[in-house]
């Protein structure tokens, strides 16, 4: 009977630790969920460029930016748990440029 307790108490503790550990790893993948979004910026110089590589990357949420002057696209690689696409076209906005979503 002894034995018997021990190895409930074995296999509840087990589950436990099974159940915290799963639930900690889909709080994980939800929160490292990065999306891209793809603008079109009127740029009309470098200068605008710099501007935008200077304010842009430390919006909240920005992990990536690559900006491509001949074909004036901005992409972004953001965290959807941080920031949205709107909030960044808006920050763009902000620094005067006429922005608009590349749709998929």
């Amino acid at each position: 009977m002894k034995n018997l307790i021990q190895n409930l108490k074995k296999a509840t503790l087990a589950i436990v630790i099974i159940l915290m550990t799963t639930a900690t790893f889909a709080q994980k993948q939800e929160i490292k969920k990065i999306e891209t979004v793809v603008f079109n910026v009127e740029m009309d110089c470098q200068g605008c460029v710099k501007k935008i590589e200077k304010n842009i990357p430390f919006e909240k949420g920005v992990k990536d930016l690559q900006i491509d002057f001949k074909n004036q696209k901005v992409t972004l690689k953001y965290k959807t748990k941080s920031t949205t696409k709107e909030a960044l076209k808006q920050a763009i906005e902000k620094l005067q440029f006429k922005v608009t979503e590349v749709k998929k």
